[in-house]
């Protein structure tokens, strides 16, 4: 039978258009022109000022040759520049690539070259690591520097910055744009708006797609789950390249927000901005929340108001929770992935549980919860025969989704995308368990991926980099629960007889060939168990590293 709702009733301009968050602007721009959307200092843009500067971005970069399928690499700060370059650089057809501040320049090299990256816009503060990176990277994009007036820039860096052969200022850059630049709308809602890198468990980073669909999905549902009204004021406390921000770069423009960027997440800045601003929202990983409460004279910054605070990483510990309930902050905990660009599961609140006890409460807390608004399924399977394991809190299986706001897939990875997507399931590589009434709680990572303040790290990376030096002759890197950064590496180590390499020099070591973030917290020096075929046995290592580390304190 043929469906008399699909004859003669084809999509065409008047009554289709490809989804994509870029509409968000252009809207907020028409209906709130003075409305103040970005604050950064002393410095204030309306949603007219930031869509005119994001229109004149993609302009700047049209002329340069960017167009669809060019890629366009940004190493900012949180700042008003990384902001536009979320509008702008899709705007002229382009995929951004955020890079991690936080990375080694091999790694940012490498980046550079797998996404074919033709320009970089990069914050002054970072012109070392730059000159670092052009010396490895086989690219050479075209350099656009940021010259933020609102720190005072070390020598060390303008001399960096002096020996750029072609570098162009980031506010010059801008004004070579049209003001009046007539944008592209995505061809398909399915073309690309980001790619984003991971933290390269099993060898180099994937490139991880995402497309203009799922990012104005998870724009969306971030408002609605994140119970943000219109005019919310968001702190930007989680770092812009971080799955895109979430995606709120994207998200403030929906509900005619105001950005309050944040160079710096510092005690201080953080309690000033909220009281200064009215702040209402903010995320980050649980170290975010550590530096909040750390702050001195906390009774001078008493909130007039509540502040939601999403969080995402490891659980945070129970005192934590309590502290930030306390202070005024309510505390949401979510789980996601690169893949999911960012938040997919939520612990969403019952009201039944107010009542418990705090230790219940941070129980229930714990839990990573149900799927996000935007996403359609979530499930907990067998990774083999792909069914559903029973709900009972004990029976472990793998994390898998189904939905928008899952990638399109790795860059130039065949392979990772059949694995990773076999039998029309994206497999996390997470192992969970589900409880009765539906909340899943993660277990165990079966990538090896430690998370440690609200940043991947790869064990296996960390392994490596011990190996690399010839006393070493077997190395384990495991996860182990940290109050100020959620999770740590500690390292079990075994060395030839000869050597008497220890703490201090495999400190070192590491600091040498890791970023700063990655060095591990605790070191121990002893034979590593295995199977009877030569496999490391990690859960032997998680059970017996309590005991250890009781001893050490």
């Amino acid at each position: 039978m043929v469906n008399p709702y699909n004859q003669n009733l084809d999509p065409n301009p008047a009554n289709y258009q490809p989804l994509t968050p870029l509409s968000f602007l252009e809207r907020a721009s028409d209906v709130f022109p003075d409305f103040v959307a970005i604050i950064h200092g002393s410095q204030k843009f309306t949603y007219k000022e930031f869509y005119t500067r994001s229109k004149k971005l993609a302009s700047a970069l049209s002329q340069h040759g960017m167009t669809r399928g060019s890629t366009v690499s940004t190493l900012f700060m949180n700042t008003p520049p990384m902001l536009e370059a979320h509008y702008g650089i899709p705007m002229c057809g382009s995929v951004i690539h955020a890079i991690n501040t936080r990375l080694d320049p091999s790694t940012i090299a490498f980046q550079l070259e797998h996404a074919d990256s033709q320009i970089l816009l990069f914050d002054q503060e970072l012109s070392s690591v730059i000159h670092e990176v052009l010396g490895l990277c086989k690219v050479k994009p075209l350099l656009v520097c940021y010259q933020d007036e609102q720190i005072d820039i070390k020598d060390s860096s303008k001399e960096t910055f002096l020996t750029f052969d072609k570098v162009m200022d980031y506010e010059d850059f801008i004004e070579l744009g049209d003001p009046d630049y007539q944008w592209l709308m995505p061809e398909n809602e399915w073309d690309a708006i980001s790619v984003g890198y991971t933290s390269g468990t099993t060898g180099d980073p994937k490139g991880v797609v995402s497309h203009h669909r799922g990012a104005y999905l998870l724009a969306q549902g971030n408002a609605l789950v994140a119970s943000m009204p219109k005019h919310s004021v968001y702190l930007w406390t989680l770092p812009m390249f971080h799955c895109n921000g979430w995606c709120f770069p994207w998200t403030l423009s929906a509900i005619i927000g105001t950005h309050i960027c944040l160079r710096q997440v510092r005690a201080e800045s953080i309690w000033k901005s909220i009281k200064d601003h009215k702040v209402s929202h903010l995320c980050g990983a649980p170290i975010v929340m550590s530096i909040i409460l750390s702050m001195e004279n906390q009774q001078d910054y008493q909130l007039e108001h509540q502040v939601q605070f999403f969080t995402a990483a490891a659980p945070p510990p129970e005192n934590v929770l309590k502290q930030m309930s306390e202070a005024g902050f309510l505390v949401t905990h979510l789980y996601g992935l690169t893949e999911t660009y960012g938040p997919a599961v939520i612990n969403e609140w019952n009201r039944d549980w107010d009542d418990l006890n705090m230790t219940s409460q941070a129980s229930l807390k714990a839990r990573q919860g149900v799927r996000y608004l935007p996403l359609e399924h979530l499930r907990v399977l067998d990774p083999e025969s792909l069914k559903p394991v029973p709900s009972d809190g004990k029976t472990i299986g793998e994390v898998m989704f189904q939905g928008n706001i899952v990638m399109k897939g790795y860059l130039k990875n065949k392979s990772a995308n059949e694995k990773a997507f076999a039998g029309g399931w994206f497999h996390s590589g997470d192992l969970a368990v589900m409880h009765p009434d539906g909340y899943l709680q993660l277990k165990d990572r079966s990538k090896d991926i430690i998370i440690s303040g609200g940043e991947n790290i790869s064990s296996i990376e960390i392994e490596e980099a011990l190996l690399k030096n010839e006393v070493v002759s077997a190395a384990a890197v495991i996860a182990v629960p940290d109050d100020k950064w959620g999770e740590v590496p500690c390292a079990f180590i075994e060395v030839n007889n000869q050597s008497q390499w220890q703490e201090d020099l495999a400190k070192k070591w590491c600091s040498a060939h890791l970023a700063s973030y990655k060095i591990p917290k605790y070191y121990f020096f002893e034979n590593i168990p295995r199977t009877s075929t030569g496999k490391i046995q990690k859960y032997i290592l998680r059970k017996k590293v309590k005991n250890l580390l009781r001893k050490d304190v």
